[in-house]
Formats: C-alpha cells, sequence, structure tokens
C-alpha cells in the first residue's frame, strides 16, 4: 500500500487523498509538517485564519514493530507564537494514520457559521461528519463517547473546550492504548484545529499495514535498538519514576525555576518529587510504569491515583508538577494532580496555562501557593471563557500584558519550562533560538548540562553551550522526524550501537541506505527551512533572547545571570 496524502477542505468539505510529491517522500513526522507548512501556508497569514493549515503526520517509522515509534506530529503556524510550529504527542494515532497509508493529513480552509464536524478517515476513505452530540464537551466525554459510537481498534484525536474557544494555549489531544489522553501541547494547535471547526478525527486502519522492505534486517535491527534504550540508566529510571524524578536533581543543581523564576530552588521540592510519586502511586493502587504508546521499552508513564484510590491523571509528568508546583509554590501532589486532569479534560497545555498561573500570581491575581484557587479557576474561569479564564487560557505572555507584570518567562511569547537559563546555559540557547519558541524538548542539553549524558558540560559555564545546544537540535530534529520518542536520545549519545541501529531500522524499512552524515543533514535542512519561514513571517535575529530580567536579577542560590550577548547567540545559526 503506497503512502498517500490526505487533504480536507474545510471551505467546502471536500476531501483528496493525493500522491505524495517527490519533494515530501523522504520526511515523516516534524520533517513533514514543517516541510508541508513551509511550502503551503503564507507566513504572514493569521494562524486562526482560512490561509492556515493543520498538518498531522507520522513518522518515518510509524506503524511498524520498532520500539518507542509511536509519536505523531502536528504542525501549523502558531497563534501563540506567530512562527512555525510542530508538537507532538504519544498515544496511538500515528501508527493508526500510518497504517491507513496516510503520510500526512492536511486540513485547509475554514468551515462557515455555528457548525462543528467529525472527520473519519480509513484507507480509501475521507468522511466529513456533522457533530452535535460533543460540542462543548471535555476530551473524557469525547473518547467515552466515541467509544460507543464507533466499533473496533479506532484512534480518536481531538479537542477540548479551550480548543472550540480558540485560545493560544490549547492542545490537540490524542487517544492511548487504555483510552486517556496524551496532548500535542505547545504553541496552542488546539486553536487552529478548533478554528477549522473539526472536533475529533477518528482513524481506522481497517487491516492496513505498513510494508517493511527488509523484515529480516528490521528486526535485528529493532532487537539491537530496543537493547540500548533498556540498558541505558537513563531509560531505566525514567522506567521507574517517570519524568518526575527530575524534580530533586534540577531544584540539586540550583536551577528549579520557583515562585515565578525568582528562585532556583524549592523548599517545597520533596513533597512533590519523583519518589514520593512513586510512593503514592503504589500505596494507593496505581501504576508507576506505564506507556503512553504501543511498544514503547522505557515505559515513563504512570497511573496516578487519588487518595481513596480512585483514577486521577495519567502520564503525570515533571513539567506539569514542575510548573504547577515550584513555579507556583504548590507542594500538595494531589492538588497538582487534579489540575492536570482538568487541564487534560479541557484541552490545554499544562506548561503554558501553568506558567500563565505563575504570572497571574505575580500580578496579585491568586496567591502563591494556592492550589485550591489554581483548580477553581481552571473549572470555573477557563472552562466557562470568562475574561479571566481567557487571559489565563491565553498564556503566560498574555497574562503578563494584561496585568502589567515585568517578570514574564516567555521566548517569542511561548512560556520558558522547568530549567531556569542562569544555572543551566545549555538549555538557555535552546530556548532563545528555538524555531518555535522556549522548548526544552527541541535541544534538550539537561542531558548534558545535568545528568551527564554524551559527555558533560558545566551548566553554569558559558564554555561550550552554544555548540551543545545547536549539536542537540540537529539531532532532534531528525528524531522528531522518525516518530521516535525523545528519550531515545540518552542512549543516542551514550552507547554507540544505538544510532547506528535506528538508522538500519530506517534504511530496513524503505530498502535504502542512507548513513550518519545524511541523518544530520536531514536535521539541519529542517532547522533551515523552519527558519526561512520564521524570517518570511517577520522574525529576525532579535527574537532569538531572553526576557530581560534574566539578566538583572540574580537567580539564588548561585547568584548567576544570564549573561550571552547577542552575537554569542547568533553563532548558533553558523552551520
Amino acid at each position: 500500500m503506497a503512502d498517500k496524502i490526505f487533504r480536507i477542505n474545510m471551505s467546502d468539505l471536500t476531501t483528496r487523498i493525493e500522491e505524495v510529491p517527490g519533494e515530501w517522500a523522504a520526511h515523516g513526522g516534524r520533517g513533514l509538517t514543517s516541510t508541508i507548512v513551509a511550502a503551503e501556508v503564507e507566513p504572514l497569514c493569521h494562524a486562526l485564519g482560512p490561509n492556515n493549515k493543520l498538518v498531522f503526520a507520522p513518522g518515518l517509522l510509524s506503524g511498524t514493530p520498532a520500539a518507542n515509534s509511536g509519536r505523531i506530529s502536528v504542525g501549523a503556524k502558531s497563534p501563540l507564537t506567530g512562527t512555525i510550529k510542530e508538537a507532538n504527542a504519544g498515544g496511538t494515532a500515528a501508527q493508526l494514520l500510518a497504517r491507513c497509508g496516510c503520510k500526512a493529513l492536511i486540513i485547509e480552509g475554514q468551515a462557515q457559521g455555528d457548525q462543528w464536524y467529525t472527520i473519519l478517515l480509513s484507507p480509501d476513505a475521507i468522511t466529513i461528519e456533522k457533530e452535535t452530540e460533543l460540542v462543548g464537551k471535555g476530551n473524557f466525554a469525547v473518547v467515552e463517547t466515541l467509544g460507543h459510537r464507533y466499533e473496533g481498534k479506532r484512534g480518536i484525536i481531538s479537542i477540548g473546550p479551550a480548543g472550540e474557544m480558540k485560545m493560544a494555549a490549547a492542545n490537540i489531544s490524542v487517544k492511548d492504548p487504555d483510552g486517556k489522553m496524551r496532548s500535542a501541547g505547545r504553541g496552542g494547535l488546539g486553536a487552529v484545529m478548533g478554528a477549522k471547526r473539526v472536533k475529533c478525527i477518528i482513524i481506522d486502519p481497517r487491516d492496513g499495514k505498513v510494508e517493511i522492505a527488509d523484515p529480516d534486517a528490521f528486526k535485528a535491527a529493532n532487537k539491537a535498538f530496543a537493547t540500548a534504550l533498556t540498558s541505558h540508566p537513563i531509560s531505566q529510571g525514567l522506567g521507574q519514576y517517570g519524568t518526575n524524578v527530575l524534580v530533586n536533581i534540577i531544584n540539586e543543581s540550583g536551577g528549579l525555576p520557583t515562585r515565578n523564576f525568582t528562585l532556583g530552588q524549592f523548599e517545597g521540592h520533596e513533597k512533590i518529587s519523583g519518589e514520593t510519586m512513586y510512593d503514592l502511586i503504589k500505596e494507593r493502587g496505581g501504576k508507576a510504569k506505564h506507556g503512553c504508546h504501543p511498544g514503547c521499552v522505557i515505559q515513563c508513564s504512570q497511573i496516578y491515583n487519588d487518595a481513596a484510590r480512585e483514577y486521577k491523571t495519567s502520564g503525570f509528568e515533571y513539567e506539569s508538577i514542575w510548573a504547577m508546583g515550584a513555579d507556583c509554590c504548590v507542594d500538595d501532589l494531589d492538588k497538582i494532580a487534579e489540575a492536570d486532569s482538568i487541564m487534560d479534560d479541557l484541552g490545554l497545555d499544562s506548561i503554558e496555562t501553568s506558567v500563565a498561573m505563575g504570572v497571574a500570581m505575580e500580578a496579585g491575581v491568586l496567591a502563591f501557593g494556592d492550589g485550591e484557587e489554581m483548580c477553581r479557576i481552571l473549572r470555573e474561569e477557563v472552562a466557562l471563557g470568562t475574561g479571566l479564564g481567557r487571559i489565563i487560557g491565553g498564556g503566560a505572555g498574555l497574562v503578563g500584558r494584561s496585568y502589567g507584570v515585568t517578570r514574564v518567562p516567555v521566548v517569542k511569547n511561548q512560556a520558558i519550562p522547568a530549567y531556569d537559563p542562569r544555572a543551566i546555559k545549555g538549555i538557555g540557547i535552546t530556548y532563545a533560538t528555538s524555531t518555535m519558541g522556549a522548548d526544552h524538548t527541541m535541544g534538550y542539553s539537561i542531558a548534558t548540562n545535568i545528568l551527564n549524558v554524551g559527555g558533560s558540560v558545566d551548566p553554569l559555564s558559558k564554555e561550550g553551550q552554544v555548540e551543545l545546544s545547536r549539536n542537540l537540535q540537529i539531532a532532534t530534529a531528525a528524531i522528531d522526524s522518525t516518530g521516535m520518542c525523545l528519550f531515545i536520545a540518552f542512549a543516542a549519545l551514550d552507547d554507540e550501537t544505538c544510532l547506528p541501529a535506528l538508522i538500519d531500522l530506517i534504511n530496513a524499512r524503505f530498502g535504502i541506505s542512507l548513513n550518519g552524515d545524511d541523518v544530520s543533514n536531514l536535521g539541519k535542512h529542517i532547522l533551515k527551512t523552519e527558519k526561512s519561514f520564521n524570517e518570511k513571517a517577520g522574525f529576525g535575529k532579535e527574537d532569538d533572547r531572553l526576557p530581560e530580567f534574566f539578566s538583572i536579577e540574580k537567580l539564588p542560590p548561585h547568584n548567576v545571570v544570564w549573561d550571552y550577548p547577542g552575537e554569542e547567540i547568533d553563532s548558533f545559526w553558523d552551520f
């Protein structure tokens, strides 16, 4: 079954299944979403208007048995940043789209009036149905209702009320194997889907499957690849404690942003740590190891129950716990889990929304540490689209502008994640230069700055940080194109068998002969493609900067500032 491009025009409700253009054939995942957005979206268009396009693309290895290959990429022009954007998520959608023979799904145009729609995809058909039952409903109700409406194993991609209201922090949610939701969180792409009046997408692969050119070589490469992943100590730590194992580690480094980025350590860190969370999960009958998509061998997700041993949230991640915890000074895991669950249901990026809460606390809208009020605002303000709710749902930058706050941790208007760039300088270079606004996943220097993976670069020194971030961003762009989870990078940086095995997987899948230089060149090409789009959208080197307060406010306990002049940051692009 040859791969096709599935195209939907919401303006006239027409559909087409097209051949894959030659220049797109070698791309998948982020490489393909960015290539299509750069080719077909006018960079100066309004992100919520009819000329933006929403692109879904499985990775090059999606739909195969390759370990950890379950990520789906979503791309568009971001309504939050105004830049090109890719966000990715786990769940089952990537594998099922690939089994439909869908190289990419492109949703263009804009439906008129008040009608909402559900889209159904199968290997040989695209159907657009009017949607009335699910409008206004949260993601949990969407999954439950669609499970009754359609029989069989189907993928679900949906938006919650935040996406319907076109909030700039709205995400796109993807059903995982257990019926929980995973989020393509960053950049407000749920608002783009809402602007096109698409509530959900149903994927039915029927009996479709992905053909592998050399099955024996693929099987051997996958065995070597999975062994490299499961043998790495970071993978093993993630499997036991989840990403939240980082709370104590980053707190010890002095780089845990606390009280809206005024401190580098949080007094209540032990109460919200991965170790404490693990103990609570075990005590309450939850699940400490859990995969967010089929084929995951790291199993860093988990199922978190409340004190009554009832399910509360899944995929309870370090980024969410840091943002609602240390940044907002809430030291109650149950209260953080409650807020996480509400945001999953509403369809909100838990980094952007929680950092927005921290800025609102700085403004005096609510008190630092008030987890109860944080949950109330989510339930009664954001969910109902009140004035305050829309400001919070518009992200940290909007909160800062609305209340006259000067300490607003954003780059290109996107909230900075859970590592203070003054104390971990490599991640600061990534935040500044990322083509998509502040995003730790674009070039995860924490691996080398803090975890000593792939060598060691002193987090407090400027030496080597630009090169570190550059190399990681190039590699990450390529990894994001395969459909692989970012966490394969730990083994790839340390185990000399890992990256060759990944390349062997790609070669066996397609019957080609890529080498390491080809993969590096792919990453460079993707970054340059994204940068070119941003330049046409009006972004220049002056936008590759961190907020002023990082340069003038010393961060305890190391009392450090961000001290990179512009020309050093700009040298990132010398490749």
